[in-house]
């Protein structure tokens, strides 16, 4: 008979491993080419894996809810025919250069424990530094080639041999304590409905719990007077409509602002790794999307400082309808490096958002409403009704001070406040 080998396929960038959610097929079931025989998860985008040939499955190698690094076999289909021949695997790209993934074995042993470092490691780094006894906070020291200053296989090969020539300095093993903060008990009576949480809720229960174990959270608030912007928008969104093809909503709007504030303060657009600051070459900013069963996720613009208020619009309203859709692409919630997320759309005032990991700030925008105000004339103060809105920053207090956060909020608002209501649509 003549096998095939279903690999788990590479998803997009800088993904390096997918969970089994569910086998749509069974060992001993007929498959079509092109058939669905499994649904897998990478973060928080589903995908299906169809059948590359027509057969039958005659083995299944995980089970549902395991965990695969990419590259590896998870399931075999006979093709038929009297040869015992296995078609040539798909091949599957590095993450790095100079770095293959681990095929063959569905596990990686790692006897480390690298749950208290701050960088990315994957299985095969991770698979080198065990056997060789090589500890987390020695590797930690390793400088990185890769991506983003990613440890390849290279890199740890090289240092390998360069600590048997005595050539590298290797750090005092230092204990760290960590407090364990246990969850108080919980007592149930008759009539409670204890409900298990979904994947992408656990997932974002998790997020959010690391998120405030790492970063010291301040939250500043601003608030805006978004009226130019509101009339402006009511006088020119059919228009913009028809000569676009887009509805112009205020995201795209927030978005813009943001972007010119961080591309001013590249601190705030920056993550932290360690004692170091990575400041990021690109503006990508995440929207919050509330999707339709409760849970979130953020997709992610790219280049925002570089698009029109056109081109915003387009990527705002695309992601947007894609998520609800559940057809998001894997990188497409990748590579964020600032999140905006509205609190406003249900009609809340403001809200102290949770920065998303490994960024160093978020931005939240609350509802907009008519509201007396005192203002500045020629002729001395007057009350007004004004459209109000207040903006809420959170960051990280390991980098950004009180007084650039306070500074870039005081940006965005004076972008939002001195809008050109007469620019060229």
């Amino acid at each position: 008979m003549a096998l095939f080998e279903v690999i788990m396929p590479k998803l997009g960038e800088s993904i390096i491993e997918a969970t089994i959610t569910r086998w749509l097929k069974k060992e001993g079931d007929n498959v079509s080419e092109d058939d669905a025989i499994v649904e897998i998860a990478t973060d928080k985008v589903d995908s299906e894996i169809p059948s590359p040939v027509e057969g039958k499955i005659t083995k299944i190698h995980f089970a549902e809810g395991e965990t695969v690094p990419i590259g590896t076999i998870i399931a075999l289909i006979d093709m038929g025919g009297d040869e015992e021949a296995k078609p040539p695997k798909a091949e599957v790209q590095p993450e790095d250069p100079g770095e293959e993934e681990p095929a063959g074995d569905s596990t990686v042993i790692e006897k480390a424990d690298f749950s208290n470092s701050s960088r990315f490691y994957s299985p095969l780094v991770k698979s080198i530094a065990g056997k060789e006894n090589i500890r987390p906070d020695e590797l930690d020291a390793v400088k990185g080639t890769g991506k983003e200053g990613r440890v390849t296989k290279r890199d740890i090969l090289q240092y390998l041999e360069a600590k048997k020539q005595g050539k590298t300095t290797v750090p005092a093993k230092q204990e760290r304590a960590v407090k364990q903060v246990e969850s108080p008990a919980i007592h149930t009576v008759q009539g409670d409905e204890i409900v298990e949480m979904d994947r992408m809720r656990k997932l974002i229960a998790d997020h959010m719990v690391m998120s405030k174990q790492v970063s010291p959270h301040v939250t500043m608030f601003h608030e805006v007077d978004m009226s130019r912007i509101v009339l402006w928008r009511q006088r020119i969104r059919d228009e913009f409509q028809k000569k676009h093809g887009e509805k112009l909503t205020f995201t795209p709007i927030f978005i813009e602002a943001a972007a010119k504030a961080l591309r001013n303060l590249p601190l705030v657009n920056s993550s932290v790794d360690g004692y170091k600051i990575i400041k990021r070459k690109n503006v990508n900013i995440g929207m919050a999307t509330a999707l339709p069963g409760g849970n979130l996720i953020v997709p992610v613009i790219r280049n925002a400082d570089q698009k029109n208020l056109a081109g915003l619009a387009k990527d705002v309203n695309d992601l947007a309808s894609r998520a609800r859709d559940s057809k998001l692409e894997p990188d497409e919630i990748q590579g964020g490096t600032f999140t905006i997320t509205n609190f406003g759309q249900s009609g809340n005032l403001t809200g102290a958002p949770i920065i998303n990991q490994p960024q160093v700030a978020i931005l939240g925008v609350g509802t907009i409403g008519k509201k007396a105000v005192v203002i500045e004339s020629e002729y001395g103060d007057m009350i007004a009704v004004r459209h109000m809105m207040i903006l809420s920053l959170a960051f990280d207090h390991r980098i950004v001070d009180g007084a650039l956060g306070g500074e870039f909020l005081k940006q965005i608002a004076g972008y939002l406040e001195n809008f050109d209501t007469k620019r060229n649509i």
